[in-house]
């Protein structure tokens, strides 16, 4: 049966609220955007005693705030071989199975559709671990490595901008798949990994460490960039990249590398640096 948020969210001008959502955000009037992160602060019970900056003022702009900096030392970085990229809490993680994920229960989606049809890329994370992360509002947005690697590849894929949140992926089927995502692929000495940053409606931007804003791209085609020889290595823990509005990463590894930690739970809480699995 077709949920009236699904019917709304078919609606919607997705990427034109996500552009004006940019200008809005962007907004350097101090009584304005005061204003916006004071409300936003109390809205979504934000803890400001963990950013570097603890007050509006300190920051230009919602936007500068939105992608606030942590004090050191907050998210210590877990004993684990992987550990968490982000805070967030779990939509679900497991094992590629024929091919498919699971979104969130009974609602399963290809690996082939996610990595924008790239067989190489399928044949590479058949079989292997997943663990899909959704950023709400009040989370920290910026996203870590989860293991130490080589930058081999970005791969910028266009498409909607639908929300993330439990009840839009519940009722909207293959929305990861649908969604605009940055897929950054990953050297190391368990073979290629990924991190995927998934697009959402409000969403202004995703930026990499590496290249600056990848989304939303300057034309409606998939791009690609190749850092084979750019020498581009990211120890765990160290940031990739962030979010301007909240959304998903998805990290995936390759066939028979990871055994997710017991203590993982499905709409569970976790956070940045977490230990959350083995090879």
């Amino acid at each position: 049966m077709i949920s009236i948020n699904s019917i709304i969210q078919h609606l919607l001008p997705k990427h034109l609220l996500s552009r004006l959502m940019a200008k809005l955000t962007n907004c350097n009037i101090p009584w304005l955007k005061n204003y916006l992160i004071t409300t936003f602060i109390k809205k979504y019970s934000v803890n400001m005693e963990e950013a570097e900056q603890p007050t509006s003022e300190h920051y230009k702009t919602f936007n500068a705030f939105f992608i606030r900096h942590l004090k050191p030392g907050v998210r210590p970085l877990g004993n684990a071989s992987i550990t968490s990229p982000a805070d967030g809490s779990i939509c679900e993680f497991g094992t590629v199975e024929n091919g498919q994920l699971l979104q969130a229960k009974g609602h399963p989606y290809t690996l082939d559709t996610l990595l924008g049809n790239d067989k190489n890329l399928v044949e590479n994370f058949n079989g292997g671990g997943y663990l899909t992360i959704y950023l709400s509002p009040k989370d920290y947005h910026r996203v870590h490595m989860p293991y130490t690697g080589s930058l081999k590849q970005m791969i910028y894929v266009p498409g909607e901008l639908y929300s993330v949140n439990t009840e839009t992926t519940q009722s909207i089927p293959n929305i990861f798949a649908k969604n605009e995502r940055v897929i950054a692929l990953f050297d190391s000495d368990i073979g290629s990994f990924a991190v995927i940053l998934v697009g959402a409606c409000l969403v202004a931007g995703i930026h990499t460490q590496w290249h600056g804003q990848v989304a939303p791209g300057k034309n409606k085609t998939p791009q690609i960039w190749n850092y084979s020889d750019d020498k581009i290595a990211l120890a765990k823990g160290d940031e990739m990249g962030h979010f301007q509005f909240g959304s998903t990463a998805i990290i995936l590894f390759p066939k028979d590398t990871v055994q997710w930690a017991e203590h993982l739970a499905i709409g569970s809480d976790i956070r940045l640096g977490q230990g959350i699995g083995y090879f």
